[in-house]
């Protein structure tokens, strides 16, 4: 067992003049480093997993100074790599040791960026991106050539997704350029650490890492809010509760709310700050808002001088600030992950409770809220799927390593493979990637414009002119936003960007609410939307993107629930009234049972199914049956989707609901579907731009949304009419399939709607019909003002009719 005494007398000296011992496991992660081994910290939040990181490094250091960079820092948010900078500066100053730490990201200088590179700080702090962009330089095998240690922080929440496998290839790359690298993963909420101890190490060889555990800190102190004892009916943001959560905040030091889009975000901002009678310092964040007023709120937030913050995913992770003592996380959590991380930013620290609060918007979403509770009590997480690498990401860093200098092409193989997302990468599809990186594919090689690299007559792969690289490093990324314009006021002052297709509804006078403000458009400019401040009542600013659902383990303690009637007693009063008469007047399903009800309401045929397989494959189902009903002559009108459930409804009445269901869908409908809608044509936006077909800058200029959706269209026309197996195609699919249709997901409800359907031929709409009902027809009204009034009053009377025995 280590002691305190295996410290450098100066990092000794400075625990003992703030009365503090080192913990275990920041003691456990310096041996390892002094054995030169790499290891993955699994530990509570609060529990000084940064230190833990960089203690190593520190201690290093002050034993054998040296310039040049040292140790690499990624993590998922920049905001994070500003608040880790500020949390390591404190104590390297009151060591008064000579380490400079510096941070790297699409918003540093590009001086600053330029001197880092010829004379780096000993710890940098990046993102997976600008990492890869300094790999992608001549000289990144000097920079990195001494580098050892990459310290990578919150692995959980990026390893599985496209920026994971950007950062994986990366950190191949580095073991190439400095072989003697350690890697170290941090991590509050990871349920498999043996998948990520894979993920993190060389080779995907779990045994070259070791997992070092903190110790459990305090259980979090998690309630649900229930204003007046009532759940209502329909909704999904917990709006009603705005008077309690703002009492909340005056009776809190310091309050975070989360809410799971921007959108609400700045919808709730709203209804607090009418409801702000003190005047209290409150504000909002969010990734769409202006650097400068992100950076503003951070600072007002570090330095104590907030009441309340209203945020989205943009601050989910790590940010440490002390002075938090209540999250409020407003609406359903989606899973118990999510919610253990966002709880986690109360009080951070690891003898303290922390202190959360979920405010359901409806029913469902108690339920939901009740199951995220239980999970946690049962130390419970989401479930870790890991897939393979994305092509898209994989052309993108074979071109940023030849933007690097010549390659080989063996060496480069063995050294993607080293990758876990790349480890099974085939022979073929490494050479299928290189000849699109080459040609663009086969249908598009007439075109110089797609000619990236060529092989030279010694067998190594160049770029074919010096632009490439230039071009490279303009476009280079993974994170593609849908096309945005920036809102600003007519002195320049930026508040931040929407996306193009809400900025196509506004005209000169139309009013919405943008960085917690009431702006009136004056003008619509190029790319930029002049604005003023106003007081009058506006819309909410809407995002395109993707919806988080509710994860499987939490839809699978849903059904539980509801089959299991003993458990009943803990719900709300009006909660369990609701299921009692669901059950008497239809029934609950068996937990792996689907519940299909068919009813006539005002002259209208409808078809609920209950299947909890979340928003994203309802969504494509209610697709692929309303067309379905079209063929069978049922004269479908529409369909409404949420997390819990799908309603569709049409003219005639819906006698046979399991042909709707059955697994043929899946098939040919399904690819007829996807091919035929815009979702391809979104994924294959998306791979296009990742993986260089199409640049989204141009030195001294910026192609507008419209201007890349032209070409990426023209492009994807092209290439199905001629080339419909090309590698981008293929990756487009890919992405449709896993993340915009769920299709694991959907296929699971297929199967279980072949075996076990429950069909339930009710005389008019059931309870657990209501939330449904209640916006069949107006998932496009924009929130607020008379659209509520109306949706609670319809809600009012079909809850009344749904209840009536």
């Amino acid at each position: 067992m280590p002691t305190a005494t295996a410290l450098p007398e100066i990092v000794q000296d400075w625990f003992d003049a703030r009365g503090w011992e080192p913990r275990r496991h920041q003691l456990e992660m310096l041996d390892l480093a002094r054995a030169g081994r790499s290891g993955l910290l699994v530990a509570a939040t609060g529990a000084g997993k940064t230190l833990a990181g960089f203690l190593p490094t520190i201690c290093e250091l002050i034993e054998a100074p040296a310039e040049g960079l040292h140790t690499l820092y990624v993590s998922p948010l920049k905001a994070l790599s500003v608040d880790v900078q500020r949390n390591l500066l404190g104590p390297i100053g009151e060591m008064g040791l000579p380490i400079r730490v510096e941070t790297r990201s699409g918003d540093t200088p590009s001086d600053r960026k330029a001197r880092q590179r010829a004379r780096p700080p000993q710890i940098l702090l990046t993102t997976p991106e600008s990492l890869s962009l300094l790999l992608s330089y001549p000289d990144s095998a000097t920079l990195f050539a001494g580098l050892k240690t990459i310290v990578v922080d919150e692995l959980h929440a990026f390893a599985k997704e496209k920026r994971g496998d950007l950062l994986a290839l990366s950190l191949a790359r580095l073991q190439t350029l400095a072989p003697g690298l350690r890697r170290v993963g941090l991590s509050a909420t990871i349920s498999d650490p043996v998948a990520y101890r894979g993920w993190l190490a060389p080779d995907a060889d779990a045994e070259l890492v070791d997992l070092i555990t903190g110790d459990p800190g305090a259980e979090p102190d998690l309630s649900i809010l229930i204003p007046d004892g009532r759940i209502p009916w329909s909704g999904h943001s917990g709006r009603h509760a705005a008077r309690d959560v703002m009492d909340l905040i005056k009776a809190h030091k310091t309050t975070l709310v989360f809410c799971n889009t921007r959108s609400l975000a700045e919808l709730i901002f709203q209804d607090l700050w009418a409801l702000n009678d003190d005047a209290l310092p409150i504000g909002i964040h969010h990734g769409s808002l202006a650097l400068e007023a992100r950076r503003k709120i951070e600072w007002a937030m570090s330095s104590g001088r907030l009441r309340g913050l209203v945020t989205t995913a943009s601050l989910d992770l790590g940010i440490d600030w002390g002075d938090i003592d209540l999250v409020v996380q407003m609406g359903a959590p989606k899973g118990s992950s999510r919610l253990l991380q966002r709880i986690g930013r109360a009080n951070h620290r690891l003898d303290e409770p922390s202190l959360g609060i979920i405010v359901p918007g409806n029913r469902f979403e108690y339920l939901e809220a009740r199951a995220a509770l239980d999970a946690i009590d049962d130390g419970e997480l989401d479930p870790e799927n890991f897939r393979p690498g994305a092509l898209d990401v994989l052309a993108q860093h074979i071109l940023a390593v030849a933007c690097g200098g010549p390659f080989e092409e063996a060496e480069l193989l063995a050294e993607l493979r080293s990758a876990a997302p790349y480890a099974g990468l085939r022979d073929e599809v490494f050479a299928e990637v290189l000849n699109f990186i080459a040609t663009g594919g086969y249908a598009l090689k007439a075109y110089d414009k797609f000619r990236r690299m060529v092989r030279d007559p010694d067998g190594r792969w160049r770029i074919t002119r010096p632009a490439v690289a230039a071009q490279h490093r303009m476009n280079a990324g993974i994170i593609v936003e849908q096309p945005l314009m920036m809102v600003r006021f007519k002195n320049g002052r930026r508040l931040g960007t929407i996306e193009e297709g809400f900025a196509s509804t506004l005209s000169p006078g139309d009013h919405f609410f943008f960085a917690g403000l009431s702006l009136e458009v004056e003008q619509l400019k190029d790319s930029d939307i002049i604005v003023h401040a106003s007081s009058k009542s506006a819309r909410i600013v809407t995002y395109g993107g993707q919806r988080m659902s509710m994860s499987t383990h939490l839809a699978t303690r849903v059904r539980h629930m509801l089959a299991d009637r003993n458990d009943w007693h803990r719900f709300p009063d009006d909660v369990r009234e609701w299921l009692e008469v669901q059950d008497q007047r239809s029934t609950l399903p068996e937990p792996e049972q689907l519940l299909v009800e068919t009813f006539e309401h005002h002259g209208l045929h409808y078809m609920v199914a209950y299947s909890f397989e979340g928003w994203n494959a309802h969504q494509s189902l209610g697709m692929l049956i309303t067309k379905r009903m079209e063929i069978l002559g049922l004269k479908p009108l529409g369909f409404i989707a949420n997390d819990y459930g799908l309603a569709c409804y049409g003219l005639e009445p819906i006698r046979n609901p399991q042909a709707l269901f059955s697994p043929d869908i899946l098939e040919q409908e399904f690819i007829d579907w996807v091919e035929n809608s815009h979702l391809l044509k979104t994924a294959f936006r998306e791979v296009a731009v990742i993986g260089g077909l199409v640049e989204r800058h141009h030195p001294g200029k910026r192609k507008s949304g419209r201007q890349v959706s032209f070409s990426t269209d023209l492009i994807y026309d092209v290439l199905r009419r001629y080339e419909p197996e090309h590698l981008l195609l293929r990756a487009a699919w890919a992405d449709a399939r896993a993340r915009m249709t769920e299709l694991g997901r959907l296929v699971r409800l297929v199967d279980r709607a072949a075996a076990t359907m429950v069909h339930v031929e009710a005389t008019r709409i059931t309870p657990m019909a209501v939330p449904l009902m209640v916006i069949v027809g107006r998932e496009a009204m924009p929130p607020g003002g008379e659209a509520d009034e109306t949706l609670l009053i319809q809600a009012e009377a079909l809850a009344r009719e749904a209840m009536q025995l």
